[in-house]
């Protein structure tokens, strides 16, 4: 009897203990967040916390990230202009660097007048058509991939008066009839400082002959182009990173004037280094060069750059058609 009666108000002080315990909080099967629990049919007890209890504030997350602090910001970068002269000015230029020209280029020509016509007019075409008008004078480079013709000519371009030849020399643009050579495109494209071109390291391939010239030479990177598949004759396209580099001069040079690149236009090597030296189409990597160490070391230490170098090549054809002609079986034929 004794335990029993021991045993009964043990259960009467659970029971107590338990309205206590409920009355608090009410008993849930897990964790939810805010309204995600099960719902409830009829009218639901009040659960407000009794007893005078004070319940704390939701807990928050304070923000970790330390605001920014404008003395520790870097300084903004300084960038220089482009250099703007007159026209009588980079008229002047340009005769000086056309008879620098003629003295150190191998091969360099100022053409006759209707040849001189002949880029000046289908470069302004390209320039319009790809609308970038010409806000500063400069000089641009255009290359006729024309098979007859593979020269390039140096023309000042003024924004309001007529435009100027300098003169040029032989190049070798995409040849066809051979797998993996692709054709050159048409059009406009800018040396831009979204990448970043490089030199040549002189080494030889299986065959002892330096692709992109001998060991220094530069080359101008103009990113990837759509071109023509120069070993199909069903117009297929595909994509051929454009640059403009020197090439063999031992071996190659001297087929310059002749189509003969896998897409890229080759330079004779006077010209390579003319170009880099006066940076005629580097206006864009001299300004780059003020704030980026990587153009910095790229740029000769020695160069002068001209105030009239421009950012633009530009591809023309003069030819009667408006692509080179394509072998019918080329694509039949091996690998060279």
């Amino acid at each position: 009897m004794r335990d029993v009666s021991r045993l009964t108000r043990f259960a009467v002080l659970l029971c107590a203990s338990t309205t206590m315990v409920v009355g608090l909080s009410p008993l849930a099967a897990c964790a939810r967040p805010d309204g995600a629990g099960p719902e409830l049919s009829g009218p639901q007890p009040d659960t407000t916390p009794s007893l005078g209890v004070s319940v704390p504030p939701p807990a928050s997350n304070p923000p970790t990230d330390t605001p920014p602090r404008p003395d520790l910001a870097p300084p903004p970068l300084d960038i220089p202009d482009l250099p703007v002269v007159s026209d009588e000015t980079a008229q002047e230029e340009a005769s000086r660097l056309a008879v620098l020209m003629k003295h150190t280029i191998k091969g360099f020509s100022t053409y006759t007048p209707e040849r001189r016509r002949a880029f000046l007019t289908l470069a302004k075409e390209q320039v319009t058509q790809a609308n970038m008008p010409i806000s500063r004078p400069q000089l641009i480079m255009v290359v006729d991939r024309n098979e007859q013709i593979q020269h390039l000519d140096y023309v000042l371009a003024l924004p309001d008066v007529p435009w100027e030849s300098l003169g040029g020399t032989p190049v070798s643009t995409g040849t066809t009839g051979r797998k993996y050579y692709y054709i050159t495109p048409i059009g406009v494209f800018q040396n831009t400082a979204d990448r970043l071109g490089y030199r040549a390291e002189g080494t030889k391939n299986k065959n002892g002959i330096r692709g992109i010239g001998a060991k220094g030479s530069r080359v101008w990177d103009m990113g990837w182009q759509t071109a023509m598949k120069g070993w199909l004759p069903r117009h297929e396209t595909g994509q051929i990173r454009l640059e403009i580099h020197a090439t063999d001069p031992q071996f190659l040079e001297w087929r310059l004037g002749h189509p003969a690149s896998e897409g890229c236009i080759r330079i004779p090597a006077t010209m390579n280094k003319f170009m880099d030296h006066y940076g005629l189409i580097d206006a864009l990597y001299e300004q780059a060069a003020s704030y980026d160490p990587r153009f910095q070391a790229l740029l000769p230490k020695d160069r002068q750059p001209t105030p009239i170098a421009g950012d633009l090549v530009v591809v023309v054809d003069s030819g009667p058609l408006t692509e080179p002609k394509i072998d019918p079986i080329a694509d039949k034929r091996p690998l060279p």
